[in-house]
């Protein structure tokens, strides 16, 4: 980055070179962090492997003091992408205590993109497309919100019946389940927000996973209501619109039945 004397157009100080031209700015980031980060990669990679293995293996493998893969393994402790262990010595053993033995957490794997649980699950709705048809994605789709549901009834129990207080009681409940989940009361009515979807990729390829967590909404508020956004469809946040309620109760013969709409705003 230029410094302060050439920017203001003064003679560089002795040792400083002006330049014919303006220069690009530095990058932000340091060269440490980015060594680090590639040395951190081939850690988690020799581990991936290897299996279980020692610091002392790991430093003479990429050629490094026993200090500096001691400071990669304490950050990839504190982050939980390895556990240490002692090292199992079959036989007899020599004096002192057993050597500790690095290993990946399953978060640790799950960087390594070894896991493909997004591909694997699109592609075991795809096959149930293909031999049961839509009705069969649906009913998959049901099934595998009615437990999610069953958890978000039972903690929404002293919510009381305003759809509203229901909808800050689920917001609640979704966020001890990973949602991220917030409600808020708008102009015509209320919005529940959920900041994290944990099917997103694969309900990008099947909008049914997205019209049953709607539904469960639906029935958990006690009321219609109307999925405004989803982050399966590039939206931010999945944001679910609950309407205002009228304030005389629907006459006799009306349709008592929740309802379900999806509207996309961004088009």
């Amino acid at each position: 980055m230029k410094n302060a004397a050439a920017l203001s157009g003064q003679p560089p100080a002795t040792g400083q070179v002006a330049g014919d031209g303006p220069r690009r700015a530095e990058p932000e980031s340091s060269p440490a962090a980015s060594t680090d980060l590639s040395t951190r990669d081939r850690v988690t990679q020799l581990l991936l492997e290897r299996g279980a293995t020692t610091a002392a293996q790991l430093g003479s493998a990429l050629g490094l003091s026993p200090a500096a893969i001691r400071r990669h393994l304490d950050a990839m402790l504190a982050d939980g992408d390895v556990v240490a262990r002692e090292q199992v010595v079959r036989g007899s053993r020599g004096r002192g205590r057993p050597a500790k033995v690095f290993v990946l957490t399953e978060a640790g794997r799950v960087r390594c993109g070894t896991h493909h649980y997004d591909n694997m699950a699109t592609a075991a709705l795809r096959w149930i497309a293909r031999t049961g048809g839509p009705e069969a994605v649906e009913e998959f789709a049901a099934e595998q919100v009615s437990a999610l549901e069953a958890r978000c009834q039972a903690a929404m129990e002293d919510a009381g019946d305003d759809p509203l207080a229901r909808a800050e009681a689920l917001a609640g409940a979704l966020t001890a389940e990973g949602y991220a989940a917030n409600a808020s009361t708008i102009a015509s009515g209320g919005q529940l927000c959920q900041h994290h979807c944990p099917v997103a990729h694969v309900a990008a390829d099947f909008p049914q996973l997205c019209e049953a967590e709607t539904a469960v909404i639906s029935r958990l508020v006690g009321t219609h209501v109307q999925r405004l956004a989803t982050i399966a469809h590039g939206d931010g946040v999945c944001t679910t619109h609950i309407p205002a309620q009228p304030r005389q109760s629907p006459r006799a013969g009306s349709p008592s039945g929740n309802t379900v709409t999806t509207v996309r705003t961004d088009r």
